[in-house]
């Protein structure tokens, strides 16, 4: 009887550790791949433009609206380019307040074309503060336009924020942007936000997606690819849901 026991023990160990061995590798192979590395660098590149808009003195985001913002989102060098039909395309990283802190973070693509006269090239760094529920229904569906499904109005900077309570009581997420290169031309609206499933795969397994990384917090974000809300912590707690 001992012997069973102490075999069944022993097969039941050997089994332990053959599947923690089995995650290890996989973990190993997700973090060896060029999707995890991307990832890695998306965050830090997002949290390096958050730090440079927030420390432009008097032009930053106010403070007060980064602690009454559900999530926030940071496109790097959105890329726009254009003769005659233009179109742009970038990809960021988004992170949301939960009790303990900002979220892990969430990948996604950013797209949209426009039509007009207009000839050049433009690189913009965008930021976007999801102020309620509905906004962040929006960023963790398949797909949403901006400008046609959410909400969006141009947020306050610096001292303007006192004067623009209307501006945060109605809107559903707050823009601002930062241009770098040479545009010039009419643009539409129709700018659409996706989940980037690849790097979101790489960091956090095949089954991930936004709404289990920001909404249900199912994932723990490796320590490579939390600069992005690390940088957020510094500047609002992220502690307790608005």
């Amino acid at each position: 009887m001992r012997f069973r026991i102490t075999s069944s023990l022993i097969g039941m160990v050997g089994v332990c550790c053959l599947l923690q061995a089995l995650s290890t590798t996989a973990m190993a192979q997700r973090k060896d791949s060029s999707d995890f590395r991307d990832a890695v660098s998306q965050s830090t590149k997002a949290a390096h433009v958050f730090k440079e808009i927030m420390d432009t003195p008097d032009k930053g985001i106010p403070r007060d609206l980064i602690g009454k913002a559900q999530c926030v989102a940071v496109f790097p060098s959105v890329i726009k380019a254009g003769f005659v039909v233009g179109g742009r395309g970038g990809r960021g990283v988004a992170s949301c307040r939960t009790e303990r802190g900002w979220s892990a973070p969430a990948y996604f693509d950013l797209k949209g074309g426009s039509f007009g006269l207009q000839i050049g090239v433009q690189s913009t760094d965008f930021v976007l503060l999801f102020m309620n529920s509905k906004g962040l229904d929006k960023l963790i569906g398949d797909k949403f336009e901006i400008g046609g499904e959410g909400s969006v109005a141009a947020g306050p900077v610096g001292r303007q924020a006192g004067a623009s309570t209307d501006i945060r009581l109605d809107a559903e997420i707050l823009s601002y942007s930062r241009s770098k290169g040479l545009f010039a031309g009419l643009e539409l609206k129709g700018v659409v936000i996706t989940q980037d499933r690849d790097d979101n795969h790489s960091v956090y397994g095949d089954d991930a997606d936004a709404r289990g990384i920001l909404r249900d917090m199912k994932y723990e974000a490796p320590p490579e690819v939390r600069p992005f809300p690390t940088r957020l912590g510094r500047y609002n707690s992220g502690i307790g849901k608005p």
